[in-house]
């Protein structure tokens, strides 16, 4: 009997020379320890940004939830952050409870909003989806003005938010304590996406976004998953819009126009559209940038806005997470090319 040849298998490049876990756990810890020290080593303003950018952070890793691991592409995700926003506005305004129970609230009416959107986008693919959610981020200030609904939204007036008071008799001011708050929704949020993703749940949004017929061939509920994925973006998004109310104590509807949910997207492209840590580059990026092209010329700031912006869609097509990867591995290779001699 002839006997088969079998190939022996080859680990990936990338799994050959992957660095230990510990190295990881290490940097987790330096970041986690430079936030822990950052609000008692920066001015109140910096200190907001910063805020800021933990809920930019936030809101972008449920667009690339959604953009990114599902292939869904979404132009409206800044209608979601509004929900979310004025959903806590308004639970402050019209009732006593506290602010903290007013964020899983917020992420919940989301959920739901997200869910049900996503099951008439279901017949929608590529660019038709595009364009029907960036319908909803147009028409959403809009609603909020409408008359109808002053006694809850206050109109263009707007609502305002008490801001919230820290707890436990700690030493902090509320500059501090919100950043800390949001650090620690941030944190928590990120965890449950990275496990989600790892999970059963992500292999099967991975596989209906790159073969959405082979997913269905092997059982996976595509309908079901697409709105399912939808909604934890949205709920995601309505979080990161609930403690932007807290931070800028305030809400309208020209708080959330339509170049809100563009400028998730160019955070999210500019950090990298497949990547939970790149949303972090991404948020800096959409809310340092704009005051760096100020100071560069009062004259025309978006230009230097846009300059930038080509200028690192040419330098890192795949986002910063991509280059961070690619330097990376090729540090790895010649690491054990070095041991290797």
């Amino acid at each position: 009997m002839a006997t088969l040849n079998k190939t022996p298998s080859v680990k990936p490049a990338a799994q050959a020379v992957r660095w230990p876990p510990m190295w990881r756990y290490v940097g987790f810890a330096a970041i986690l320890a430079i936030a822990g020290i950052l609000p008692f080593a920066v001015s109140g303003y910096r200190l907001s940004q910063f805020s800021q950018v933990l809920i930019y952070a936030i809101a972008m890793l449920g667009l690339n939830i959604l953009t990114g691991f599902s292939g869904q592409i979404s132009l409206g995700h800044g209608a979601f952050y509004g929900i979310g926003a004025y959903t806590t506005a308004i639970l402050l305004d019209k009732t006593g409870i506290p602010y903290w129970a007013t964020i899983p609230i917020a992420g919940a009416i989301c959920l739901g909003a997200g869910f049900l959107f996503g099951l008439p986008a279901l017949r929608l693919e590529g660019l038709h989806l595009a364009l029907a959610t960036f319908a909803l981020a147009v028409a959403t200030p809009q609603i909020l003005k409408f008359k109808g609904f002053d006694h809850w939204t206050g109109g263009v007036q707007g609502v305002q938010v008490d801001g919230p008071s820290v707890p436990f008799g700690l030493p902090l001011n509320t500059d501090r304590w919100i950043f800390y708050f949001c650090l620690i929704w941030t944190i928590a949020l990120f965890v449950i996406a990275g496990n989600l993703l790892r999970g059963r749940t992500g292999r099967a949004i991975i596989a209906i976004r790159d073969h959405p017929l082979a997913a269905a061939a092997m059982g996976v509920d595509t309908a079901l998953y697409k709105s399912l994925t939808f909604g934890i973006s949205s709920m995601y998004t309505g979080i990161a819009g609930a403690l932007g109310a807290l931070l800028s104590a305030y809400v309208s509807p020209d708080s959330f126009p339509a170049f809100l949910s563009i400028k998730f997207l160019v955070g999210s492209v500019v950090g990298g559209i497949a990547s939970i840590s790149g949303v972090f580059i991404g948020a800096l990026f959409i809310e340092f940038t704009p005051n760096f092209a100020d100071q560069v010329s009062k004259a025309a700031p978006d230009a230097i806005f846009g300059m930038f912006l080509i200028a690192l869609m040419y330098l890192m097509p795949k986002g910063a997470i991509g280059l961070l990867d690619f330097i990376g591995v090729r540090l790895r290779r010649a690491a054990v090319a070095k041991r290797q001699y």
